[in-house]
Protein backbone atom coordinates (compact mmCIF):
# COMPACT_ATOMS: atom_id res chain seq x y z
CA UNK A 1 0.00 0.00 0.00
CA UNK A 2 1.31 3.63 -1.17
CA UNK A 3 1.32 6.01 1.40
CA UNK A 4 -1.23 8.17 -0.77
CA UNK A 5 -3.13 5.35 -0.54
CA UNK A 6 -3.02 5.08 3.06
CA UNK A 7 -3.67 8.73 3.44
CA UNK A 8 -6.85 8.03 1.87
CA UNK A 9 -8.09 5.37 3.70
CA UNK A 10 -7.28 7.39 6.84
CA UNK A 11 -8.95 10.54 5.79
CA UNK A 12 -12.15 8.64 5.23
CA UNK A 13 -12.25 6.65 7.87
CA UNK A 14 -11.69 10.45 9.89
CA UNK A 15 -14.46 11.48 7.73
CA UNK A 16 -16.91 8.19 7.98
CA UNK A 17 -15.88 9.01 11.82
CA UNK A 18 -16.75 12.68 11.52
CA UNK A 19 -20.29 11.79 9.89
CA UNK A 20 -21.20 9.26 12.55
CA UNK A 21 -20.48 11.52 15.40
CA UNK A 22 -23.12 14.15 13.97
CA UNK A 23 -25.81 11.64 13.14
CA UNK A 24 -25.74 10.14 16.26
CA UNK A 25 -27.42 11.98 18.25
CA UNK A 26 -30.07 12.28 15.56
CA UNK A 27 -30.76 8.39 15.63
CA UNK A 28 -30.69 8.00 19.49
CA UNK A 29 -33.48 10.51 19.59
CA UNK A 30 -35.50 9.29 16.96
CA UNK A 31 -35.18 5.50 18.61
CA UNK A 32 -36.22 7.48 22.02
CA UNK A 33 -39.25 8.73 20.79
CA UNK A 34 -40.13 5.96 18.39
CA UNK A 35 -39.97 4.16 22.27
CA UNK A 36 -41.74 6.71 23.78
CA UNK A 37 -44.83 6.83 21.74
CA UNK A 38 -44.83 2.59 21.79
CA UNK A 39 -45.05 3.14 25.69
CA UNK A 40 -47.64 5.62 25.47
CA UNK A 41 -49.25 4.33 22.85
CA UNK A 42 -51.99 2.89 25.74
CA UNK A 43 -52.35 5.81 27.58
CA UNK A 44 -53.25 7.55 24.50
CA UNK A 45 -55.77 5.20 23.60
CA UNK A 46 -57.34 5.37 26.41
CA UNK A 47 -57.82 8.61 26.45
CA UNK A 48 -59.17 8.34 23.02
CA UNK A 49 -61.84 5.43 24.15
CA UNK A 50 -62.65 7.78 26.67
CA UNK A 51 -64.40 10.51 23.60
CA UNK A 52 -65.56 7.48 21.77
CA UNK A 53 -69.12 5.62 21.83
CA UNK A 54 -68.99 2.71 23.58
CA UNK A 55 -69.47 0.28 20.66
CA UNK A 56 -66.77 1.63 19.06
CA UNK A 57 -63.64 1.02 21.06
CA UNK A 58 -63.01 -2.37 20.38
CA UNK A 59 -63.13 -1.74 16.99
CA UNK A 60 -60.69 0.76 16.19
CA UNK A 61 -56.98 0.16 17.77
CA UNK A 62 -56.41 3.78 15.85
CA UNK A 63 -56.08 6.64 17.83
CA UNK A 64 -58.27 8.91 15.61
CA UNK A 65 -61.65 10.26 17.38
CA UNK A 66 -64.09 9.86 13.99
CA UNK A 67 -67.70 10.52 16.64
CA UNK A 68 -66.57 12.80 19.79
CA UNK A 69 -68.24 11.75 22.70
CA UNK A 70 -67.85 14.36 26.00
CA UNK A 71 -70.68 12.77 27.56
CA UNK A 72 -69.18 9.66 28.67
CA UNK A 73 -67.36 12.27 31.18
CA UNK A 74 -70.67 13.61 32.01
CA UNK A 75 -72.01 10.51 32.65
CA UNK A 76 -69.39 8.60 33.96
CA UNK A 77 -69.42 11.13 36.63
CA UNK A 78 -72.83 10.30 37.99
CA UNK A 79 -73.17 6.44 36.78
CA UNK A 80 -72.54 4.92 39.86
CA UNK A 81 -74.51 4.43 43.60
CA UNK A 82 -72.50 8.49 44.46
CA UNK A 83 -70.80 10.54 42.31
CA UNK A 84 -67.41 10.50 41.38
CA UNK A 85 -66.71 13.55 43.44
CA UNK A 86 -67.14 10.89 46.34
CA UNK A 87 -64.66 8.31 45.47
CA UNK A 88 -61.94 11.18 45.01
CA UNK A 89 -62.33 12.49 48.29
CA UNK A 90 -62.20 9.24 49.77
CA UNK A 91 -59.17 8.76 48.21
CA UNK A 92 -57.92 11.71 49.39
CA UNK A 93 -58.20 11.72 52.90
CA UNK A 94 -56.42 8.01 52.44
CA UNK A 95 -53.89 9.68 50.61
CA UNK A 96 -53.49 12.30 52.75
CA UNK A 97 -53.17 10.38 56.06
CA UNK A 98 -51.02 7.89 54.41
CA UNK A 99 -48.49 10.38 53.13
CA UNK A 100 -48.55 11.91 57.11
CA UNK A 101 -48.13 8.70 58.97
CA UNK A 102 -45.34 7.76 56.75
CA UNK A 103 -43.49 10.78 56.61
CA UNK A 104 -43.55 10.92 60.61
CA UNK A 105 -43.36 7.34 61.68
CA UNK A 106 -40.51 6.77 58.89
CA UNK A 107 -38.59 9.52 59.52
CA UNK A 108 -38.63 8.76 63.53
CA UNK A 109 -37.79 5.44 62.70
CA UNK A 110 -34.79 5.99 60.63
CA UNK A 111 -33.29 8.01 62.61
CA UNK A 112 -33.63 5.43 65.92
CA UNK A 113 -31.55 3.30 62.96
CA UNK A 114 -29.27 5.83 61.82
CA UNK A 115 -27.85 7.62 64.75
CA UNK A 116 -29.17 5.77 68.06
CA UNK A 117 -27.61 2.42 69.88
CA UNK A 118 -29.93 0.42 71.72
CA UNK A 119 -29.92 -3.50 72.47
CA UNK A 120 -30.49 -5.31 69.04
CA UNK A 121 -30.15 -2.45 66.24
CA UNK A 122 -28.58 -4.74 63.89
CA UNK A 123 -31.07 -7.59 64.64
CA UNK A 124 -34.64 -5.33 64.71
CA UNK A 125 -32.94 -3.44 61.23
CA UNK A 126 -32.51 -6.64 59.53
CA UNK A 127 -35.71 -7.81 60.49
CA UNK A 128 -37.12 -4.59 59.16
CA UNK A 129 -35.09 -5.42 55.59
CA UNK A 130 -36.84 -8.51 55.30
CA UNK A 131 -40.44 -7.58 55.95
CA UNK A 132 -39.56 -5.42 52.53
CA UNK A 133 -39.82 -9.04 51.20
CA UNK A 134 -43.23 -10.18 52.23
CA UNK A 135 -46.20 -9.53 49.67
CA UNK A 136 -48.91 -8.30 51.12
CA UNK A 137 -50.93 -11.43 50.38
CA UNK A 138 -48.89 -12.99 53.26
CA UNK A 139 -50.50 -10.67 56.21
CA UNK A 140 -53.61 -9.37 54.39
CA UNK A 141 -55.49 -12.53 56.46
CA UNK A 142 -53.94 -11.82 59.98
CA UNK A 143 -54.55 -8.30 59.29
CA UNK A 144 -58.11 -8.47 58.50
CA UNK A 145 -59.14 -10.64 61.31
CA UNK A 146 -57.39 -8.13 63.95
CA UNK A 147 -58.99 -5.07 62.31
CA UNK A 148 -62.32 -6.80 62.12
CA UNK A 149 -62.15 -7.84 65.76
CA UNK A 150 -61.48 -4.49 66.62
CA UNK A 151 -64.12 -3.37 64.79
CA UNK A 152 -62.49 -1.01 61.73
CA UNK A 153 -63.70 -3.05 58.14
CA UNK A 154 -65.66 -0.73 56.10
CA UNK A 155 -63.35 2.26 57.83
CA UNK A 156 -60.36 4.20 56.28
CA UNK A 157 -58.68 3.12 60.04
CA UNK A 158 -56.77 -0.30 58.26
CA UNK A 159 -55.68 1.77 55.45
CA UNK A 160 -54.25 4.73 57.12
CA UNK A 161 -53.53 3.35 61.15
CA UNK A 162 -50.69 1.17 60.04
CA UNK A 163 -49.00 4.04 57.94
CA UNK A 164 -48.51 5.66 61.43
CA UNK A 165 -46.80 2.86 62.96
CA UNK A 166 -44.07 2.31 59.90
CA UNK A 167 -44.58 -0.13 58.43
CA UNK A 168 -43.11 0.85 54.50
CA UNK A 169 -39.95 -0.89 55.28
CA UNK A 170 -38.95 0.75 51.85
CA UNK A 171 -39.78 4.23 53.27
CA UNK A 172 -37.42 3.47 56.44
CA UNK A 173 -34.83 1.83 54.73
CA UNK A 174 -34.50 5.01 52.16
CA UNK A 175 -34.18 7.49 54.98
CA UNK A 176 -31.67 5.84 56.95
CA UNK A 177 -29.42 5.63 53.69
CA UNK A 178 -29.83 9.52 53.57
CA UNK A 179 -29.03 10.24 57.43
CA UNK A 180 -26.31 7.93 57.49
CA UNK A 181 -24.55 10.26 54.22
CA UNK A 182 -25.00 13.15 56.65
CA UNK A 183 -22.01 14.34 58.56
CA UNK A 184 -22.05 13.41 62.45
CA UNK A 185 -20.51 16.33 63.41
CA UNK A 186 -23.52 18.06 62.59
CA UNK A 187 -24.89 16.38 65.55
CA UNK A 188 -21.65 16.70 67.73
CA UNK A 189 -21.95 20.64 67.15
CA UNK A 190 -26.03 21.04 68.21
CA UNK A 191 -25.28 19.01 71.01
CA UNK A 192 -22.50 20.86 72.41
CA UNK A 193 -25.22 23.83 72.03
CA UNK A 194 -27.45 21.88 74.34
CA UNK A 195 -29.79 19.97 72.06
CA UNK A 196 -30.82 16.53 73.09
CA UNK A 197 -31.87 13.71 71.16
CA UNK A 198 -35.39 15.00 69.71
CA UNK A 199 -34.07 18.96 68.89
CA UNK A 200 -31.37 17.56 66.65
CA UNK A 201 -33.93 15.12 65.08
CA UNK A 202 -36.15 18.31 64.48
CA UNK A 203 -33.82 21.21 64.12
CA UNK A 204 -30.83 19.44 62.10
CA UNK A 205 -31.87 16.31 60.86
CA UNK A 206 -35.29 17.09 59.47
CA UNK A 207 -34.63 20.41 57.60
CA UNK A 208 -31.50 18.37 55.91
CA UNK A 209 -34.04 15.32 54.89
CA UNK A 210 -36.50 17.40 52.28
CA UNK A 211 -35.38 15.25 49.66
CA UNK A 212 -35.84 11.96 51.34
CA UNK A 213 -39.50 12.92 52.63
CA UNK A 214 -40.48 14.64 49.21
CA UNK A 215 -39.50 11.53 47.43
CA UNK A 216 -41.62 9.75 50.31
CA UNK A 217 -44.40 11.88 50.12
CA UNK A 218 -44.35 11.27 46.02
CA UNK A 219 -43.78 7.60 46.23
CA UNK A 220 -46.83 7.43 49.04
CA UNK A 221 -49.29 9.12 46.93
CA UNK A 222 -48.42 7.29 43.87
CA UNK A 223 -49.16 3.87 45.91
CA UNK A 224 -51.54 4.49 47.58
CA UNK A 225 -53.77 6.20 45.37
CA UNK A 226 -53.42 3.39 42.83
CA UNK A 227 -53.72 0.39 45.39
CA UNK A 228 -56.42 -1.32 44.66
CA UNK A 229 -56.32 -4.68 46.69
CA UNK A 230 -56.37 -3.05 50.47
CA UNK A 231 -58.93 -0.79 49.68
CA UNK A 232 -61.07 -3.76 47.79
CA UNK A 233 -60.38 -6.27 50.84
CA UNK A 234 -61.64 -3.11 53.59
CA UNK A 235 -64.24 -1.19 51.81
CA UNK A 236 -67.67 -2.37 51.84
CA UNK A 237 -69.87 0.06 51.59
CA UNK A 238 -70.19 1.91 48.32
CA UNK A 239 -69.97 5.12 50.33
CA UNK A 240 -66.52 4.25 51.19
CA UNK A 241 -65.20 3.40 47.63
CA UNK A 242 -62.22 4.96 47.00
CA UNK A 243 -61.34 5.79 42.49
CA UNK A 244 -59.81 2.33 42.08
CA UNK A 245 -62.76 0.25 43.75
CA UNK A 246 -65.23 2.33 42.53
CA UNK A 247 -64.04 1.83 38.61
CA UNK A 248 -64.56 -1.95 39.45
CA UNK A 249 -68.02 -0.85 39.44
CA UNK A 250 -68.45 0.20 35.95
CA UNK A 251 -67.53 -2.93 34.70
CA UNK A 252 -70.31 -5.87 34.99
CA UNK A 253 -68.93 -9.50 34.59
CA UNK A 254 -73.29 -10.37 33.91
CA UNK A 255 -74.69 -7.63 31.69
CA UNK A 256 -72.71 -4.83 28.96
CA UNK A 257 -69.98 -2.71 30.63
CA UNK A 258 -70.51 0.88 30.21
CA UNK A 259 -66.56 0.80 28.89
CA UNK A 260 -66.72 4.90 27.85
CA UNK A 261 -67.48 5.86 31.21
CA UNK A 262 -64.96 4.02 32.95
CA UNK A 263 -62.15 5.13 30.52
CA UNK A 264 -63.76 8.62 31.03
CA UNK A 265 -63.06 7.93 34.55
CA UNK A 266 -59.99 6.30 34.58
CA UNK A 267 -58.55 9.81 32.78
CA UNK A 268 -59.72 11.52 35.49
CA UNK A 269 -57.92 9.45 38.17
CA UNK A 270 -54.75 9.51 36.08
CA UNK A 271 -55.05 13.12 36.29
CA UNK A 272 -53.56 13.49 40.06
CA UNK A 273 -50.75 11.18 39.34
CA UNK A 274 -49.77 12.70 36.40
CA UNK A 275 -49.57 16.01 38.52
CA UNK A 276 -47.86 14.83 41.50
CA UNK A 277 -45.14 13.38 39.46
CA UNK A 278 -44.98 16.24 36.56
CA UNK A 279 -44.24 19.05 40.24
CA UNK A 280 -42.52 16.69 41.70
CA UNK A 281 -40.14 14.75 39.48
CA UNK A 282 -37.36 16.80 40.08
CA UNK A 283 -37.67 16.31 44.26
CA UNK A 284 -38.07 12.75 43.46
CA UNK A 285 -34.79 11.96 41.15
CA UNK A 286 -32.92 14.17 44.19
CA UNK A 287 -34.46 12.23 46.77
CA UNK A 288 -33.33 8.90 45.28
CA UNK A 289 -29.67 10.17 43.66
CA UNK A 290 -28.58 11.90 46.85
CA UNK A 291 -26.98 10.50 49.97
CA UNK A 292 -26.07 13.09 52.10
CA UNK A 293 -25.54 17.15 52.13
CA UNK A 294 -23.23 18.27 49.63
Amino acid sequence: MTTETLHRTVAARRTSVVTWARIRPLVIHVVLAVSALVMLYPVIWMVVSSLRPGNEIFRDPGILVKDLRIENYRVGWNALTEPFTRYLLNSAVVVLGSIFGNLVSCSMAAYAFARLEFIGKKFWFAIMLLSIMLPIHVVIVPQYILFSHAGWINTFLPLIVPKLLATDAFFVFLMVQFIRGIPRELDEAARIDGCGRGSIFLRVILPLMVPALATTTIFTFIWTWNDFFSQLIYLTDPHMYTVPVALRGFVDSTSSSSWGSMFAMSVVSLVPVFLAFLFGQRFLIKGIATTGIK
